[in-house]
């Protein structure tokens, strides 16, 4: 009976492919690493933020696969690894077995490694039953403050709070991702598609969080102006093939795409609101 909850939260999504049977079961066990986290305290003094939470507390038609938190204060001492047993116990509870691995960024190769600082740490959280399956996870110890967060809901495995960044600095930290990410040839078209939906749903831009990330990331004073000069330069020059190829698993009706060009993506570029 353990596997009951699990089978009950894989029965929301649409399974009739291997890709979204993939996604969903990503998009799961996601949700039980949130309950474990919840359960040990973490959102005491972490939040989380990036594509995945989008997904999970906003309804993003896109799946994602990371994991991305940021502490509320910087710690460069703190120990992610304290949580790790309350992990594996949310994931023992819906008959699941997951082991857990600080990852050694010595060995990452140079795109994996272009946009991560040194106060990042990387875990991987690996399935003994879908082998395939491998959640990564991103604790900033050292973060750009300068925003704000929101208690966020989720009835399983069980009822429990996310501590999540608001929206307006969602937009902000996905924006620095955009302009700043080094990605070379392999361009990151998730990034255009939360673009999309941010502006699609009014979502004005933090920008003085956005600051904060360019400032300690990038040693970059940076303005309203400046920031939208380069956003477009970034839109309107990258391959929209490309950009078209890397979110096409993760999203439910690949139609969305069919409007998509540079042009299209210039003039959303137009409509971003700075707060």
């Amino acid at each position: 009976m353990k596997n009951d909850i699990y089978d009950s939260m894989l029965s929301h999504y649409d399974l009739t492919t291997e890709q979204n049977k993939r996604n969903a079961i990503f998009e799961v066990n996601q949700q039980v690493i949130l309950a474990g986290l919840y359960n040990a305290g973490f959102f005491e003094s972490a939040a989380f933020y990036g594509g995945t939470c989008l997904r999970i507390f906003h309804g993003l038609q896109r799946f994602s696969e990371d994991m991305d938190f940021s502490l509320l204060t910087q710690d460069e001492y703190f120990d992610f690894s304290k949580y790790f047993q309350s992990i594996v116990d949310a994931f023992a509870l819906v008959g699941r077995e997951v082991e857990i691995k600080k990852k050694d960024k010595r060995n990452f190769g140079k795109v994996e490694s272009a946009f991560l600082k040194d106060n990042t740490d990387v875990y991987d959280v690996m399935f003994q039953t879908e082998k395939s399956i491998k959640i990564k996870i991103e604790v900033d110890t050292c973060p750009p403050l300068k925003f704000s967060t929101e208690q966020k809901l989720l009835l399983l495995p069980n009822s429990f709070m996310t501590r999540c960044f608001t929206l307006p600095d969602l937009f902000a930290g996905k924006m620095h991702a955009l302009v700043y990410r080094s990605w070379k040839n392999r361009v990151k078209g998730r990034d255009w598609y939360d673009l999309e939906w941010y502006v699609r749903h009014n979502i004005p831009l933090n920008f003085t969080h956005l600051a904060e990330r360019c400032k300690q990331f990038n040693n970059e004073e940076i303005t309203p102006n400046i920031f939208k000069d380069k956003l477009k330069e970034r839109l309107s020059t990258a391959d929209i093939k490309q950009v078209k190829s890397d979110v096409l698993p993760f999203v439910r009706n690949p139609k969305e795409l069919d409007i998509w060009s540079n042009d299209y993506f210039v003039q959303l570029a137009d409509m971003v609101y700075i707060q």
